[in-house]
């Protein structure tokens, strides 16, 4: 048999990662939604999350579904240091940096999108720039979940970021939530490619 008849291989993640701030002061702002979402995860898949000294951030691992192992980070310090958690992490398991999986926020999509690829740039976030820093490599996936952008007469883009979602961007948020969940689990079972055609193209604002 020749290489060029094997399969091709299928990504999937052996760690997800939230990105966020710690502390209450941040706690359920737009910058948060990357740990929000994995807090979500952990709940819906009884992981038990803990502080781990070594890992500078909350930790857990266990099974998701059909008996898979996987692990979930929160790292606890500041977005801006984002990859010096996750760099512990990879470093402590063995994890080549194509099974980690970012969850963060994205002004560039409206609240009720999400979008996963499978590389890329930073695109101006500072969680991500330490985790590509920290990695030394831009390849690998990540899920970005839209915040929208601050209105015109708003104070600005850091107080948008920073700032707690409406009423009615919480309602949209809470159904993210799950396609979160959903587009992560088939990330796990059939690859990050296949939930990438079924999940990019939802908006669930449209359908609220």
């Amino acid at each position: 048999m020749t290489s060029s008849s094997a399969p091709p291989k299928i990504l999937t993640p052996q760690l997800i990662v939230g990105l966020g701030n710690p502390g209450p002061k941040y706690d359920r702002t737009r910058h948060n939604i990357g740990f929000t979402a994995v807090e979500a995860l952990a709940r819906s898949w009884q992981i038990p999350l803990s502080e781990q000294r070594k890992f500078k951030g909350e930790y857990g691992e266990g099974t998701a579904f059909a008996g898979q192992k996987i692990r979930l980070l929160k790292p606890l310090t500041y977005m801006n240091r984002s990859g010096e958690s996750i760099q512990a992490v990879v470093n402590w398991y063995k994890l080549p940096p194509e099974s980690v999986l970012i969850v963060y926020d994205d002004m560039d999509l409206p609240v009720g999108r999400i979008r996963l690829r499978l590389a890329g740039s930073a695109g101006g976030h500072n969680g991500m720039k330490s985790t590509i820093s920290h990695l030394g490599t831009q390849n690998f996936p990540r899920l970005r979940v839209g915040i929208g952008r601050p209105k015109p007469a708003a104070d600005g883009s850091v107080s948008h970021v920073l700032g707690k979602f409406s009423p009615r961007e919480n309602e949209i948020l809470s159904e993210v939530l799950y396609l979160v969940r959903d587009a992560i689990e088939v990330s796990l079972k059939e690859g990050v490619e296949k939930a990438m055609s079924l999940y990019n193209s939802r908006n669930l604002a449209e359908s609220a």
